[in-house]
């Protein structure tokens, strides 16, 4: 098994312990850090989502799969960025006003930023306000999550607050959480919905054209 498969093996099995010292390896032997982002943890994070649309993984596999695929990238972030990486896109994500469920919108940021998006992990009990400061810092992207029907109307509370600053247009809209489904999605004008971390990352893609 080459040293790019190691990674992208540890990344799946969610060993982080052994997919660290990979990538320092790698990049002690002067592979690219592009290469390894793309074919090491990309590609791993590919394959986690395949396994839980299968059936194979469930959430707290996802979970450590990403938290291995986070912390091997820690070590590339500013390699990449002084070499000009470009991300897929650049995500606000966050858990809406009044809501502070945390763990799945977590997972869908790490998913994403595993598939090559730069986030902004906005956290939760987030304001309209703040996701518009994010689309005016070129943000291209709004991932919002709800996990209680009484939060969910803050959705469209953020959609009108984009529609006030009139930057509808120049963003995509991605909603999600347990009580969300594709009907409120289309009701209250989102451009996406997705039903877990791993339909999230391919709608976004989808969405950006990517």
């Amino acid at each position: 098994m080459s040293l790019i498969q190691e990674i992208r093996q540890a990344v799946i099995d969610g060993q982080a312990k052994v997919a660290v010292p990979k990538v320092e390896q790698a990049l002690a032997e002067g592979m690219d850090p592009d290469v390894i982002l793309r074919e090491g943890l990309i590609d791993a994070m590919g394959e986690v989502g395949r396994l839980f649309e299968e059936g194979e993984y469930f959430v707290p596999e996802m979970l450590i799969a990403a938290r291995a695929m986070s912390a091997a990238l820690e070590l590339l972030r500013p390699l990449l960025v002084e070499k000009g990486v470009e991300p897929i896109g650049k995500v606000a994500i966050g858990t809406v006003k009044g809501d502070l469920h945390d763990i799945g919108k977590s997972l869908v940021a790490m998913m994403l930023e595993g598939a090559g998006f730069e986030i902004v992990n906005l956290g939760v009990d987030v304001a309209p306000e703040k996701f518009v400061a994010e689309i005016q810092k070129g943000a291209q992207i709004v991932a919002m999550s709800a996990l209680l029907t009484t939060t969910m109307p803050n959705m469209k509370s953020t959609i009108e607050a984009l529609k006030a600053a009139g930057l509808r247009d120049k963003v995509v809209v991605l909603v999600g959480g347990a009580p969300v489904t594709q009907a409120y999605a289309d009701e209250i004008g989102a451009d996406g919905y997705a039903s877990d971390a791993s339909a999230a990352v391919r709608k976004a893609k989808e969405l950006v054209g990517a």
